[in-house]
């Protein structure tokens, strides 16, 4: 039942994913007829960003008063609600509807996620968490294969107005099935999240830190991989024109395409290997699968004949899903009281590294060629990722390694004294 549960969980979170992978392309281009400045679009997505960023530094405390599921419910009412009132609002006040929808879409949506992915070791059983993370995100990773691929059509066809209600309705759908969870208990008093110091607090996100002497290197490293991601996102439309200057949209759709399924098929290995050996890729495997993904990504930009081009996005594509279950399964393992911070921490790390990379790579790119400026970013990822994997294997050498350090797949930490740690690499 439990299980039954989760994959209607799943399944609405796909479909949601699907309405905000639609509109991230609907709302971009709605921003720039509505304003006509391609400064608007920008500052559109530093608001949905920034707001993003603040809702990771106050997860944490949003879920110490309240439970996951209630959380996970409004975030989805609310940026529904914000839909709405673009869908509604007069001419005169459609430039602030757009930009309230951005603030609403970047903290919510980071709510729900922090809620969602936190609470995934109290919705599956132990042993099972990353076969729920790893159909997370393949959920995620085919929702965003179908979104992008029909934004094209149901805004050419239909208009910005019938996207928005299809990704209203979207949230809807996905709130529909949080309903469906059993009633929420109310969450703990966390009095021994924050370690005590004389008459002074450790902070919570501090706390997790501490508690798992991994977990710092293995946010950090996900922070500058996000600034690694921004750097190939600004990049490809520019290297796509600059193939094919009539057709600049075939590159770019057929690369997320094919990474997607690549994103997909891991999961589908991902998961028969832990049901067969009951072990998962561990924090070893997230430390490998970032120096694949980001030496890919560059390989992508390197001008390789199509083929090769395309194998390359299949392995960017399955690199990336394993980083994502390794690292969310590997936070999950944190107790419950410090699990919250940790990926609150996460999205507040993950939601700066990509902000200030698109800032930054946004003006290198009218100086440098994509192929270096990605060279660079996704090289500082693999430098800081092989000093992750250099440090893990000391651990496991001197045998101080925890379980999922060795590839081991358990549920929550007893005691606290496990060493735990979660785009899009997109």
């Amino acid at each position: 039942m439990k299980e039954r549960r989760y994959r209607i969980l799943v399944t609405g979170y796909a479909i949601s994913s699907y309405g905000t992978y639609l509109n991230l392309v609907a709302l971009n281009l709605y921003v720039y007829a509505v304003t006509d400045r391609a400064l608007a679009v920008g500052v559109f997505m530093a608001v949905r960003l920034a707001a993003g960023f603040l809702a990771g530094l106050g997860a944490a405390a949003l879920l110490a008063r309240w439970a996951a599921k209630p959380v996970m419910f409004w975030a989805n009412v609310a940026q529904a609600a914000a839909l709405a009132l673009l869908v509604c609002a007069p001419d005169g006040l459609r430039t602030p509807a757009l930009f309230l929808v951005s603030a609403v879409v970047g903290g919510a949506g980071t709510f729900f996620m922090v809620a969602f992915r936190s609470s995934i070791p109290d919705m599956v059983d132990e042993g099972r968490h990353t076969w729920a993370n790893s159909l997370m995100v393949s959920g995620r990773s085919m929702a965003m294969v179908v979104g992008f691929a029909s934004s094209g059509v149901v805004v050419s066809l239909l208009g910005y107005r019938a996207a928005f209600l299809l990704d209203l309705v979207t949230f809807l759908v996905c709130a529909g099935t949080v309903a469906l969870l059993p009633p929420a208990a109310r969450p703990e008093r966390a009095e021994s999240a924050p370690a005590a110091t004389g008459r002074r607090r450790t902070p919570g996100a501090l706390a997790a830190l501490a508690a798992a002497p991994v977990i710092a290197l293995m946010v950090a490293l996900r922070g500058i991989d996000a600034l690694g991601s921004s750097s190939h996102n600004a990049a490809l439309p520019v290297y796509s024109t600059q193939l094919d200057a009539d057709r600049p949209a075939v590159f770019v759709s057929v690369f997320w395409c094919v990474w997607a399924l690549g994103n997909v098929l891991v999961q589908q290995v991902l998961q028969r290997w832990v049901k067969r050996d009951g072990r998962s890729v561990g924090a070893l495997g997230f430390g490998l699968g970032t120096i694949a993904m980001s030496a890919t990504f560059i390989l992508a930009f390197a001008g390789l004949p199509w083929a090769v081009t395309i194998v390359v996005a299949l392995l960017a594509g399955a690199a990336d899903g394993v980083t994502e279950v390794s690292y969310s399964s590997h936070l999950q393992t944190l107790p419950t009281k410090l699990r919250t911070h940790a990926f609150g921490l996460s999205a507040t790390v993950e939601n700066l590294g990509f902000g200030v990379g698109m800032i930054v790579v946004a003006a290198v790119l009218d100086v440098f060629s994509p192929l270096s400026v990605v060279g660079v970013a996704h090289g500082v990822a693999i430098v800081v990722a092989l000093v992750f994997v250099a440090r893990v294997l000391r651990r496991r050498r001197s045998g101080a390694a925890s379980p999922e350090e060795g590839g081991g797949d358990a549920g929550p930490a007893r005691g606290g004294r496990r060493d735990g740690a979660e785009v899009p690499g997109s």
